[in-house]
């Protein structure tokens, strides 16, 4: 079968699924990871076509893509702040949101002469613990998760990005294990993007994300949505150095609750800031008490 045909037919299967660019994208991100064919290469030469072991890989994924599984779990891999990353059903797909909040942290420490030591708290697919790793080079970072199998991941994407980070598996909503893993150490950032999607936010989501992205690392019960900021700025007022900051993701429809939790632990130089669609999605504080 011709490539241009192949593309007809997930045009075809897909349509009303997914938007037409959105279909066209799929594809073509199939033909380079499995032919190492470009889109400019179709162009180039219409006539392409498939051997028969290739057919059947790109036929299994346009199924797979008809059952909404997300395109970078059918291809194990997504790009992340210019860097590749391993992804399974074990962790979340890192979002372009949280692009925004390494950028943020990189502007602010990026200069620093000082080593810095930093922790990543629910780190999932390391892909903030990672990217930090690789663009602080100055920084020893060390990532927390309560999945072994997203440690396991995390683990593969440090390995993949030639960076060194100490990973811990421990549970931030349990006190009794926080001091197993850095009993001596202080921080000068800690980080997090922790569940914090309310379980009543589920009727806006996509499908490929309710049906097939971990439920543990999405979630939160209504009535509790701060259950895992309070577990971590309570962490980080014993673990933050002096003059330390606090970095969080969050949802956005919590900027001011967030912001009063922040105040409540008597953190200072609070900014809540908007990502690039005018929403509450970040925020930060600074230990000075």
């Amino acid at each position: 079968m011709k490539l241009k045909d192949t593309r007809e037919l997930f045009r075809n299967e897909l349509y009303g699924l997914y938007d037409r660019e959105e279909i066209d994208n799929f594809f073509y991100m199939l033909l380079q990871s499995y032919l190492g064919v470009k889109r400019l290469d179709l162009a180039i030469k219409p006539e392409l076509s498939f051997a028969k072991e290739e057919q059947i890989s790109i036929l299994k994924a346009l199924d797979s893509l008809k059952k909404h599984i997300p395109i970078q779990y059918i291809l194990g891999e997504t790009e992340f702040f210019g860097l590749s990353f391993k992804v399974s059903p074990s962790v979340l797909i890192p979002r372009p949101e949280t692009e925004e909040l390494i950028d943020w942290i990189i502007n602010c420490h990026g200069n620093s002469n000082k080593q810095l030591r930093v922790l990543d708290i629910g780190t999932g697919s390391g892909c903030i613990a990672v990217s930090l790793a690789k663009k602080l080079p100055q920084a020893k970072v060390y990532a927390l998760d309560v999945s072994e199998d997203a440690i396991c991941v995390a683990k593969q994407n440090a390995e993949l990005n030639h960076v060194e980070i100490e990973f811990i598996q421990a549970d931030i909503l349990n006190p009794k294990t926080w001091d197993l893993a850095f009993k001596e150490l202080e921080f000068d950032i800690i980080v997090s993007n922790p569940p914090y999607v309310r379980k009543q936010e589920k009727s806006q989501m996509k499908d490929n994300v309710l049906m097939y992205e971990p439920h543990l690392a999405l979630f939160v019960e209504d009535d509790d949505p701060l259950v895992f900021y309070k577990a971590i700025v309570q962490y980080a007022v014993d673990k933050l150095s002096q003059n330390g900051n606090l970095y969080f993701e969050i949802n956005e429809y919590l900027g001011t609750p967030m912001t009063q939790l922040l105040y409540e632990y008597h953190f200072s130089d609070i900014e809540l800031k908007q990502d690039v669609f005018k929403k509450d999605r970040m925020i930060k504080g600074t230990k000075t008490t």
